[in-house]
């Protein structure tokens, strides 16, 4: 089975070959705001799969779906903070930041990667609020994740 660092590993592949096409005739700002776009809807989508299948989509069940995010050792948590209302953890590495850099696509890595955590949420549970100031991706030493239900909504 291929793991989600695999999955993502050739979608970079492939989007980096489009970036480059697409640059010449939208400029890199629009090339990359498309591609985010993309992939923001795919993460989506797949939120709403898993709250499907999930059926409970509580924030015990949500923080259930983090090690999707971490097969074939993607990353390294440590784990601040869980209960019925917050999960909060702190990446301390990302093999993911480290494979858009390897194949010459760290300036994707955000539209592709990281935009796609609040989308995958939003689709999850549209309750479930997520805020990441830092990441590793963008050059610091951590991805601070905090996600919190939203009772009053």
């Amino acid at each position: 089975m291929t793991t989600l660092l695999e999955r993502r590993r050739i979608e970079a592949e492939f989007a980096k070959a489009m970036y480059e096409e697409m640059v010449v005739d939208l400029g890199e700002q629009k090339s990359i705001e498309l591609l985010g776009r993309v992939a923001q809807k795919l993460a989506r989508a797949m939120g709403e799969s898993l709250a499907t299948r999930d059926k409970d989509n509580s924030m015990s069940n949500f923080a259930d779906v983090i090690p999707l995010w971490q097969e074939g050792g993607a990353l390294e948590i440590t784990v601040c903070e869980q209960s019925d209302t917050v999960f909060a953890f702190d990446v301390t590495r990302c093999r993911y930041a480290e494979m858009y850099r390897e194949i010459g696509a760290e300036k994707l890595g955000t539209a592709l990667s990281c935009n796609r955590d609040g989308s995958l949420c939003e689709g999850y549970n549209p309750r479930i609020k997520m805020s990441r100031p830092e990441t590793i991706m963008a050059g610091h030493n951590r991805c601070n994740f905090r996600f919190t239900l939203d009772e009053d909504v």
